[in-house]
């Protein structure tokens, strides 16, 4: 809680709003019921929830993250891609996700830009919702046609390119 509560106060908010807030954001991310727990009781992937209940209960309009799933197991990741889709949703913020994992950029994002090698330039942009649309589903969406074709083109952008990075906004 006071790790959600700590930017808010910035804010100029009281005591109450404060934690009222960081609570909404706690119950939003699934953590209801670990607000009293210290970051070290918490997994790796509980410890990204918290980051991400701090940012929302800052109420951006922009949430970047650089890499957030890089660090946890492969069912946390896919239980964190589904979240964020969720808190995009729910709390009406774009997010531009950097990352290295196509499937995820694919997954998560509305739109992928391949970036080039250094000197680092927008190597591409390739429009996901349009063929993905926005319902999302770890096993179906990525059982898809389309998501193997998108896939494949990310994929070749970035053979193309030395040392690419992706940047996915949604």
């Amino acid at each position: 809680m006071k790790n959600v509560v700590l930017p808010l106060r910035s804010k100029g908010m009281n005591k109450l709003e404060r934690e009222t807030r960081a609570l909404e954001s706690l119950q939003a991310v699934g953590l209801s019921g670990h607000e009293r727990q210290y970051p070290w009781q918490l997994s790796g992937g509980m410890q990204q929830r918290v980051a991400i209940a701090r940012a929302l209960a800052f109420q951006p309009d922009v949430l970047v993250m650089d890499e957030p799933f890089a660090s946890v197991d492969a069912q946390t990741r896919s239980d964190l891609e589904n979240l964020m889709l969720r808190v995009r949703d729910e709390f009406g913020v774009t997010v531009v996700l950097v990352t290295h994992d196509i499937d995820e950029a694919v997954y998560l994002g509305d739109e992928v830009v391949v970036l080039s090698g250094s000197p680092t330039r927008v190597r591409d942009r390739i429009r996901v919702d349009t063929e993905l649309g926005s319902e999302r589903d770890q096993i179906a969406t990525k059982a898809l046609p389309e998501f193997g074709v998108l896939r494949s083109q990310v994929m070749t952008l970035i053979h193309e390119s030395a040392s690419p990075q992706l940047l996915t906004g949604s």
